[in-house]
């Protein structure tokens, strides 16, 4: 039979997977997937036909890793832009032509022929929506095209691997869960530390009390990595082989600047939240994780310290801040920029685990790097139950095969929607807080509203331009 992606996603296996995402209830530590051999993974017929939208810094990594399992066939890309450097490592060209290059001598290397050309290449992204011999698409452009793409696949009934962080606003999230879920679409967020063997460690030693009662989560994020035109910018006209106005999509018309676009996209509002969307969306995963609130948020956030670009200037995310956020369990969670390894430390009443994005785990004490999770105790989902300790460079890989099986499956992958979009709304509050400094604000995180406080929540959404 050959695999039909339309299948509808088990309803049983997805409300049995979010109670246990959602809680610290879940005892057992088996894969939430049924191994290759029950589906034949490698046949021709059980193929996931992929799309891949957007093709620069992450996406053509992303591109390479689906290309990387051989029941994955990349059936079309797309990207905006033709060809350009200016991506996060400025001389290296990337785009829609560096990409179907790519893709056509990987796939072209296994024929005997040595070329190929099966591979189509699009500007708009409707036009790999539109095609019924796509399964799923990979989302990986900036943060303001992620939920309009997301509700328009899972429309198109093509299951999704989307990027983090998951949106640009709260109501975003609410959206793409109620797309993904009436549409019955597998969503995969791509946020790859919880396919991170010690990252799941540190958590599960956090939940199983092996630091006593956890007291304090400290998150780290870096500083800006690029620097903007400040005040002085000009517009500049926009440059062959750019699609500027697609580019914009939803988000306000604007004059072109080149470091508006690319890369650079995360350090202006209309796109991004800055490093701590960025950056934080990452830590705060984790933490959300070992704190067991990976389907709730805080009760209480307030802004510590925050410090902007001048008025005026091209980039306008925060340079610099640090917030408090307190959950009804008592536990404190303090996010901030520092030059320290970005990542988040879990303190308790008897130790400390540190985690950091490079995947150095330290503890207060160092036998616990080794220590053994009882089949008794809360175990949390695994994405690859193959990997070990000595094994750490591929947990990006599984996230992303941790997708296709679940595409397979139909049972939940590793980071649904719901988990997605619950650890960029704590970013997003984040990002609110700082910008009322000095006041805490009350979080009801079952209505996702602030309490009595208009212009907070006049900030969960943003308006949408109308670019179709």
């Amino acid at each position: 039979m050959a695999f039909d992606h339309r299948k509808p996603a088990a309803v049983s296996s997805r409300r049995n997977f979010l109670k246990a995402v959602g809680s610290t209830s879940l005892a057992a530590g088996a894969p939430l997937v049924l191994p290759d051999t029950v589906f034949g993974r490698l046949a021709p017929s059980n193929r996931i036909n992929v799309g891949v939208i957007g093709l620069g810094t992450r996406g053509i990594p992303d591109m390479k890793l689906f290309m990387r399992n051989d029941d994955v066939q990349i059936r079309a890309i797309c990207d905006v832009n033709t060809a350009s450097k200016g991506y996060r490592d400025e001389e290296i060209t990337m785009g829609r032509e560096p990409a179907l290059k790519i893709v056509n001598e990987h796939y072209g290397a296994k024929r005997k022929s040595g070329s190929f050309q099966g591979v189509n290449a699009y500007n708009d992204f409707r036009r790999i929506l539109e095609r019924d011999d796509i399964d799923a698409v990979a989302i990986v452009v900036p943060d303001h095209w992620h939920a309009s793409m997301t509700i328009m696949a899972a429309q198109a009934g093509k299951d999704i691997f989307c990027q983090k962080p998951l949106t640009l606003t709260i109501s975003e999230g609410q959206q793409m869960i109620k797309a993904v879920r009436q549409h019955q679409r597998i969503l995969q967020t791509g946020s790859q530390y919880r396919s991170h063997a010690r990252a799941r460690h540190a958590c599960e030693l956090v939940l199983n009390g092996r630091i006593g009662q956890l007291k304090t989560i400290r998150i780290y994020i870096g500083y800006n990595n690029k620097v903007g035109p400040g005040q002085a910018w000009k517009p500049m006209p926009v440059p062959d082989g750019f699609d500027y106005d697609l580019w914009l999509g939803p988000a306000p018309r604007v004059p072109y600047h080149v470091k508006r676009c690319i890369y650079k996209f995360r350090f202006i509002r209309d796109y991004s939240g800055g490093q701590i969307t960025n950056l934080g969306a990452h830590s705060i995963d984790i933490a959300q994780w070992g704190n067991g609130s990976s389907l709730s948020g805080p009760i209480e956030v307030e802004g510590l310290h925050g410090q902007w670009p001048p008025e005026g200037s091209l980039f306008n995310t925060a340079l610099e801040s640090k917030f408090r956020a307190r959950y009804a369990n008592g536990v404190e969670l303090i996010g901030e920029s520092s030059d320290r390894d970005m990542g988040l430390r879990f303190e308790g009443t008897e130790g400390w685990i540190d985690f950091t994005l490079g995947g150095r785990f330290q503890a207060s004490s160092p036998s616990l790097e080794t220590e053994v999770i009882g089949s008794n105790e809360i175990r949390l989902p695994v994405s690859n139950p193959e990997r070990t300790f000595e094994e750490p460079g591929n947990y990006y890989a599984d996230q992303i095969r941790n997708f296709l099986d679940s595409v397979k499956s139909r049972q939940e992958p590793l980071e649904p929607v719901e988990v997605g979009h619950r650890s960029a709304t704590v970013c997003h509050l984040w990002n609110i807080a700082i910008q009322h400094k000095g006041t805490k604000l009350a979080w009801d995180p079952e209505r996702e509203e602030f309490i009595n406080h208009e212009k907070a929540n006049s900030m969960r959404t943003r308006p949408a331009r109308d670019w179709v």
